[in-house]
């Protein structure tokens, strides 16, 4: 299952929490392997993945950040792609 689709974009927004990554002793937490493997397998057929971390949306502090955010990703994921 996907947290938000647009299949006529195939566009696709996961919203990451704490169980979809591995923590490393003082290190930015990485993807574990099935949250790696679901956006491989999406990006493979086509879609534009968006994955938000939860360690980075909780650092923001209001709707204003949070929207700048989204934009910001969606802006940097539809110019790579």
């Amino acid at each position: 299952s996907l947290d938000m689709a647009q299949p006529e974009t195939m566009t696709a927004v996961e919203v990451d929490g704490p169980s979809h990554y591995l923590k490393g002793r003082g290190t930015r937490p990485s993807q574990n392997g099935s949250t790696a493997f679901k956006s491989r397998i999406l990006r493979q057929l086509g879609w534009t993945v968006l994955n938000i971390p939860y360690f980075e949306w909780g650092t923001l502090v209001d709707a204003t950040t949070k929207d700048a955010y989204l934009r910001s990703k969606f802006e940097s994921k539809l110019s790579s792609s």
